[in-house]
């Protein structure tokens, strides 16, 4: 949220979680899944995710986040894809059927979102240009190679980013 503070930036979530941050005092734009919006950005559309979405507020309480979500942007003829926290799901065919995608972020991390084996097949069902590995490494129990997930790829490019590092489309 400071971040975001700071920048004046506008938060993309879902309903629940939008409504939320805007009585933080965030800049939001609610949305809903398989909804799409035009920005004056590009273009994002709220695509399921497979998740939890409980979240924590200042008095350790957990409130419900409505349901969980991923994001197609699509601007300047690209589409990328962040898959958000997600486990493998069947209709990760469909979206790549109708969304030519460029770029996809996939989590690894296993144990709280799909595994490198899982992402992996989410990759090939995507049809994914390119691959970033996500949501892996920041604490224990999700501790992954995303060296060894890129080279479970059998179709797509894979990239690992460091943080603050940057790709170009």
């Amino acid at each position: 949220m400071e971040l975001a503070k700071k920048h004046d930036a506008l938060v993309i979530a879902n309903f629940e979680v939008a409504t939320y941050l805007s009585w933080k005092g965030l800049n939001t734009h609610g949305m809903s899944i398989g909804g799409a919006y035009e920005f004056d950005f590009g273009k994002v559309k709220m695509i399921q995710a497979f998740h939890g979405t409980g979240m924590m507020t200042e008095n350790n309480e957990i409130i419900y986040g409505g349901m969980p979500a991923g994001i197609l942007f699509m601007a300047e003829g690209k589409t990328v894809y962040h898959a958000g926290d997600t486990g493998l799901f069947s209709d990760m065919k469909l979206i790549g059927e109708r969304h030519p995608i460029d770029l996809a972020f996939l989590p690894i991390g296993d144990n709280f979102t799909m595994g490198p084996e899982d992402a992996a097949l989410a990759a090939e069902f995507l049809n994914a240009k390119e691959v970033v590995p996500i949501h892996f490494n920041t604490f224990p129990p999700i501790k992954q190679n995303p060296h060894a997930f890129v080279k479970m790829l059998k179709k797509n490019k894979g990239t690992v980013l460091e943080a603050g590092e940057s790709i170009e489309l």
